[in-house]
């Protein structure tokens, strides 16, 4: 196994988790700054706020995108075991 193989799967292995985490992290974030903002707007200072709005926009995003963000860990690791005897040399 070379130093460039290596590198590439841990390329590869980075671009999938960034891929992975991103849509959960982005929705979190907007969800996150339009509760600020409405909070705010309308001087309520609850922390206990943001929580419901975050927890049900992070339901519904891996209710959408999960199939999507499993067959990406899923591919990745299967094209990962299929190239097994390639690095054991």
């Amino acid at each position: 196994m070379t130093v460039e193989m290596v590198t590439d799967i841990m390329q590869d292995g980075l671009m999938v988790i960034l891929k992975t985490a991103a849509p959960p992290l982005l929705v979190s974030l907007v969800i996150g700054l339009c509760v600020s903002i409405f909070q705010t707007v309308t001087s309520i200072q609850e922390q206990t706020l943001t929580f419901v709005p975050k927890v049900v926009g992070m339901f519904v995003c891996l209710m959408l995108l999960g199939h999507w963000m499993l067959n990406n860990m899923t591919t990745f690791m299967t094209e990962l075991w299929q190239d097994f005897s390639l690095y054991i040399r």
